[in-house]
C-alpha cells in the first residue's frame, strides 16, 4: 500500500514537471526584448506628395491600395535613400510586394513590411508565420517606420549585399536583380516583380528627389577603399582585431561596443560590422 502511494506521488511530480516544462517552452518561444523604437517623426513630404498626386491623376486605373501605400511611405523611402543610398524605388517596391500593400497577415500583426526573419542576432519581439517553412520566426516592430529603418540596416550590415552599393542609387534594375542574386528572395521572378511595380507606378521618380540637407550619408569605417559604402557608423572587423583594439581605435570601451551591438561575449569574426558609437 505504501509503495502504491509513493508511486502515485512520483507520477504526479513527473506530470507537474512536464506541464511546467511545456509552459516554459512556450514562454521562451514568444520571448523577446521590447526594443526602444523612436516614435516616427512626420517628414516634410511636398515633393513626394506632388509626385503621388501626379501619378493618381494620370493613372486612374492603378490599384488604389497601392497608391495609398505609396502616399504613406514614399517620404520614408526617400529618407532612407538619402541616409543609405538604397534607391527609394527599390525600398517602396519591396515594401509593397513583401507586405501585400501593408495588408498581409504578417504586416498587420508585426508591422514587418519586408519579410525580415529573426536570424540569430535579433533580440526584439517576434511573431511566427508560415513562409518557406511552417512557423518561421519573423521580426516584430512597434512602428512600420522601424521596419523601414531595419530594412536599411539589414542590407547595409551584411557583406553579401555590399556589391549592391556599387550600383548607382537610381539603378533600380541592377538593384532588383542583385537582391535576388544575393539571396534576399528565393522567387526567381522576384526582380521582374519589383521592376514591374516600379515602372507601373513610376517609383523611379522618387530616386531623383534631392537631399534637402537634413540627412547625411555616413561611410563605413574600413581600410579597404573599395568597400566604403554608406552603411552607417560601422567598423568592419579585420584579421587581428579584438574588441579591445577596436575600442582603443575609436576611443570607447569594450563594454560599450558589446552593449550597442548586443554581443554576449568578446567573440568577433572577420568581416563582421560593429557599431562603434
Amino acid at each position: 500500500m505504501k509503495l502504491r502511494v509513493v508511486l502515485f506521488c512520483v507520477s504526479l511530480l513527473i506530470l507537474s514537471s512536464c506541464g511546467s516544462s511545456k509552459k516554459a517552452s512556450r514562454t521562451k518561444r514568444d520571448a523577446g526584448v521590447v526594443l526602444n523604437e523612436p516614435k516616427p517623426v512626420k517628414i516634410a513630404t511636398s515633393s513626394e506628395v506632388e509626385r503621388t498626386k501626379d501619378l493618381i491623376t494620370k493613372n486612374s486605373n492603378l490599384n488604389k491600395q497601392t497608391l495609398d501605400y505609396i502616399r504613406k511611405y514614399a517620404a520614408v523611402s526617400v529618407k532612407e535613400m538619402h541616409l543609405h543610398r538604397i534607391p527609394a524605388s527599390i525600398t517602396l517596391a519591396q515594401g509593397i510586394l513583401e507586405s501585400g500593400r501593408g495588408r498581409s497577415e504578417l504586416a498587420l500583426k508585426s508591422n514587418n513590411h519586408f519579410g525580415i526573419k529573426c536570424h540569430s542576432e535579433w533580440q526584439g519581439q517576434r511573431v511566427y508565420h508560415d513562409d518557406d517553412h511552417k512557423g518561421e520566426c519573423f521580426r516584430k516592430y512597434q512602428y512600420v517606420e522601424s521596419s523601414y529603418d531595419d530594412h536599411s540596416a539589414f542590407l547595409t550590415q551584411r557583406r553579401r549585399y555590399a556589391f549592391l552599393f556599387d550600383y548607382d542609387s537610381d539603378d533600380y534594375k541592377g538593384w532588383a536583380k542583385g537582391l535576388r542574386r544575393a539571396g534576399y528572395a528565393t522567387d526567381k521572378k522576384y526582380p521582374n516583380k519589383l521592376i514591374k511595380i516600379i515602372e507601373d507606378y513610376r517609383l523611379h521618380e522618387f530616386d531623383k528627389i534631392k537631399n534637402r540637407g537634413g540627412n547625411k550619408n555616413i561611410d563605413v569605417v574600413t581600410d579597404d577603399a573599395r568597400t566604403k559604402k554608406t552603411i552607417g557608423k560601422y567598423y568592419e572587423v579585420k584579421k587581428g582585431d579584438t574588441l579591445y583594439s577596436i575600442a582603443r581605435k575609436f576611443n570607447t570601451t569594450v563594454e560599450t561596443i558589446k552593449e550597442i551591438n548586443g554581443l554576449k561575449d568578446n567573440t568577433i569574426s572577420i568581416g563582421q560590422h560593429l557599431l562603434t558609437r
